[in-house]
């Protein structure tokens, strides 16, 4: 879709105002807003009408709002999630964050549905095999720090070191961090030295 730049900010400061306010602007507003006449505004936003950008229920008050059709430059694809590193399936690894993307259009069609605050990171080692995690894996995590007992989590120990691990809350106060493969041997941790980064919540491998 073919907008101007002044085009493309009206449009966003509708969305803006509606997602803040649960309403559209006015025209007088968006004229405030933007330092402009209430004749410009006008103008821009029957363009936008006309282009399929802005949608308008007649004889309504406040009934502007973006097309569902379009997706603005600032909105984040829905198969683009951010890929902030590796992640340890057998001993603990430095925590690092790469500026990297893995799009996952590139590996399924059609595209998946829009993330839910999430990240990926790739697997190195083979301590959840028999989760069916391999080596080389991409896992797809949610972001939280709460967890339940027997959820796959990204486990951050206070060494700096991450790990992927199914997460156990033993009676004795400790943290269990079981692998699944019977050739690693479980870690046992005091709560204040590990903080849940993340669950499991997909798994991606490419052939």
């Amino acid at each position: 879709m073919n907008l101007t730049p002044k085009q493309l900010h009206i449009l966003t400061r509708i969305r803006d105002i509606r997602l803040a306010r649960g309403y559209s602007p006015t025209m007088q507003e968006l004229a405030d807003e933007l330092g402009v006449s209430k004749v410009t505004v006008f103008e821009h936003v029957e363009a936008l009408i006309k282009k399929g950008a802005l949608v308008r229920q007649p004889n309504k008050a406040r009934s502007l709002e973006v097309s569902p059709e379009v997706e603005l430059p600032d909105e984040t694809r829905s198969t683009r999630l951010p890929l902030v590193g590796s992640i340890a399936a057998g001993s603990p690894i430095e925590a690092v964050e790469d500026r990297e993307h893995l799009d996952l259009e590139t590996i399924f069609t059609p595209p998946g549905t829009s993330p839910r605050n999430t990240f990926v990171l790739r697997v190195r080692g083979d301590s959840m095999i028999d989760e069916q995690i391999r080596d080389g894996d991409y896992v797809v995590c949610e972001k939280a720090s709460q967890a339940r007992n027997g959820q796959t989590v990204v486990a951050l120990l206070d060494t700096g070191e991450a790990t992927l691990k199914k997460l156990y809350r033993e009676k004795d106060g400790r943290v269990r961090l079981q692998p699944a493969n019977e050739a690693y041997e479980p870690m046992w941790i005091e709560p204040d030295r590990v903080q849940i980064q993340g669950i499991l919540i997909g798994v991606v491998r490419t052939y």
